[in-house]
């Protein structure tokens, strides 16, 4: 049974930094790729970031982009998320999505693409 656990949300300042991970399991193959969506209060789950294990090729929601980044560690199914100038309105439960489906014109900023997904962390920015 699959599992994807996420770790490092919590508390952070504006201007500052937090990291997340998540570790997927489950399976002896790697995942196609990994992604990062978050829900703020009263608003609907958005894409935040994804990557591909293998080749390592990002994507990223125009919000994030200079400020956070994708990473991953394919030989420990794992995905990163370093956010960095974290402002306010970062403030959300950030979900780790995986899929193990490789199909042409996949659109991996779709929340419909992956078919795994963890329990959520939250994050909180104090201005």
């Amino acid at each position: 049974q699959v599992r994807l656990v996420e770790s490092g949300g919590g508390l952070g300042r504006t201007g500052g930094s937090l990291r997340l991970s998540c570790a997927a399991s489950g399976r002896t193959d790697s995942p196609f790729a990994m992604g990062w969506f978050r829900r703020a209060p009263g608003k609907e789950r958005e894409f935040v970031a994804a990557i591909r294990l293998s080749g390592g090729s990002t994507y990223y929601e125009d919000s994030v982009k200079g400020r956070f980044t994708i990473s991953r560690d394919a030989a420990k199914n794992t995905a990163y998320l370093q956010m960095n100038i974290m402002k306010p309105e970062d403030t959300a439960v950030y979900y780790c999505a995986a899929t193990w489906i490789t199909v042409p014109g996949i659109h991996l900023f779709q929340d419909y693409e992956y078919n795994f997904w963890g329990q959520g962390t939250q994050v909180t920015v104090s201005s």
